[in-house]
């Protein structure tokens, strides 16, 4: 009995200090998530300064993110803009296939000719309606000469539009770039055109040198081209002695004249560099051409064309250079690495016919045989005293006085 009284005190002394233990671990799991909830929301949990700090937290993120969507957008904007370009060079380039027409078998060897002649674009009269009105009345077949002139070159173009009326020529024009040069050229019956206001380029046109109103033809000869005509682009320092376009082939984006004097240099040659240190392999070819004159060409109204004009209106734009020297580089450099390169059709013209003043003087005036012959135009391109050799040029050629090329030297002293 003593036993189970004893049993039945440990079992009630075990079962209060169970429930003792259950108490103190609970007083502590509370006092535990107490210390947790103080840590975590240490300023209350509705306390003003936590309102105000998320506030404040919200609307950084919300201004995070109105100047990324912002970004987002432009980046949208510019990758549509891309998007637009490269479809609208894909639709060019299928419509070019289009008018090539199916695909054809190559044939019997020696007997394959690969296409030079481009399609030409479709006229957009938008582009400028009042030259557009215009040229309806001055261009013959879609093709006219174009001249671009100031004030300062006014004597020299006297010369140029009477050789070119002498020889009956009717489809020209001259891009007045002042006042003067416009009531000039209305006052001699010459058909003339008055570009509309251009902040941009009027001052080069107003009171800039030759090389830089040459340089800005580029960028007045895309509205033609885009019109579908095809223009003889003309200088000033050019005497007409025969109607050019009996002799221009029209078979390539640019038909040009060459600054080149005989055959090899006019047409290319191949030319061997010689390096001895390389020994065995010493001798390296390479293919030279001088360069065609960017102050007489004729161009077709076709996408490689234009491509050629903004290429070169662009890097003019951007660089100091020299106007000859891009119009060539762009012409003729191949595509490398990550340059592509023009591929546009090109022709050199008659040296003996489309004639600078290098073959004239150097030459044709010494030759008894080339004298008799007439060329189409004459270009004084290599010598500075342009005006008194324009004249010697009229006067030896129109008005047969045989002694006129004398006085002048050969070079530019």
């Amino acid at each position: 009995m003593s036993w189970g009284r004893r049993d039945g005190s440990l079992l009630k002394n075990y079962g209060q200090s169970l429930r003792g233990s259950k108490i103190t671990i609970t007083v502590g799991i509370g006092i535990f998530l107490g210390c947790i909830c103080a840590f975590m929301f240490s300023h209350g949990f509705l306390g003003s300064d936590s309102q105000l700090q998320e506030r404040t937290q919200t609307s950084n993120i919300t201004s995070q993110q109105e100047e990324n969507n912002a970004n987002l957008r432009k980046q949208v904007k510019e990758l549509t803009e891309k998007l637009q370009r490269a479809q609208q060079e894909t639709d060019q380039a299928q419509k070019q296939v289009r008018v090539m027409g199916e695909k054809k078998k190559a044939g019997p060897f020696g007997m394959v000719k690969s296409a030079r002649t481009n399609p030409t674009v479709a006229p957009d009269e938008s582009v400028n309606p009042r030259l557009a009105k215009l040229l309806e009345g001055v261009a013959v077949k879609k093709e006219l000469i174009v001249t671009l002139a100031n004030s300062n070159v006014k004597e020299m173009l006297e010369v140029w539009f009477t050789s070119i009326k002498r020889v009956g020529i009717t489809n020209y024009l001259v891009v007045a770039l002042d006042d003067e040069v416009e009531d000039f050229c209305k006052s001699n019956k010459v058909p003339v055109y008055k570009r509309d206001p251009d902040e941009g380029i009027d001052s080069i046109a107003k009171t800039g040198g030759s090389h830089a109103v040459s340089g800005l033809k580029f960028r007045v000869l895309r509205e033609f081209l885009q019109l579908g005509y095809s223009v003889l682009l003309s200088d000033i320092d050019i005497v007409y002695l025969q109607n050019p376009f009996d002799h221009i082939y029209r078979d390539s984006d640019i038909e040009s004249m060459t600054d080149g004097h005989d055959n090899m240099t006019a047409y290319g040659y191949t030319d061997v560099f010689d390096e001895p240190a390389m020994g065995w392999s010493r001798y390296a070819f390479t293919m030279r051409i001088w360069v065609y004159n960017s102050g007489f060409f004729y161009i077709r109204p076709t996408f490689p064309a234009i491509e050629l004009l903004d290429r070169v209106a662009g890097r003019l734009s951007r660089e100091n250079a020299w106007d000859q020297a891009v119009f060539n580089e762009e012409l003729f450099y191949p595509s490398y690495l990550r340059y592509d390169g023009l591929y546009a059709s090109r022709r050199t013209m008659d040296f003996y016919n489309f004639m600078n003043s290098k073959v004239l003087f150097k030459t044709v005036r010494h030759d008894g045989r080339l004298r008799k012959h007439k060329p189409v135009v004459v270009h004084v391109n290599y010598h500075p005293d342009k005006l008194p050799r324009m004249k010697a040029v009229v006067e030896f050629y129109v008005n047969g006085k045989q002694d006129a090329l004398a006085p002048f030297s050969l070079g530019s002293g």
